[in-house]
């Protein structure tokens, strides 16, 4: 049998924690949200290619991937930068298409 701590959440909301002006801790599991989905991923990080395959976009370089500051500020990362969801004032990620323009 694994022994949790019972004060110890299952996982941490970043959302959350930016909102309330909190630092994630840096040993836990990480509730993420991109666009309206959330995810939870046991990793403190995650490049913008993997939390674009995360959102379900099979092709990551068709999309662009932001990172959502608390303030309302807008953070592009590129498809090989990492996110880190430990950094103070993450809230959530969105994505955009690529405009797609015909030749």
């Amino acid at each position: 049998m694994e022994h949790q701590d019972k004060n110890k959440p299952e996982f941490v909301d970043i959302e959350e924690f930016a909102k309330a002006g909190k630092q994630p801790p840096k040993d836990s599991k990480y509730q993420i949200r991109i666009d309206k989905e959330k995810y939870v991923v046991e990793v403190p990080g995650m490049t913008g290619r993997e939390l674009l395959l995360l959102a379900g976009k099979t092709n990551p370089e068709q999309y662009n991937i932001y990172e959502k500051l608390t303030g309302g500020q807008s953070v592009k990362i590129g498809l090989d930068e990492m996110a880190d969801f430990t950094k103070n004032g993450v809230e959530r990620f969105m994505t955009l298409p690529l405009d797609q323009t015909e030749g």
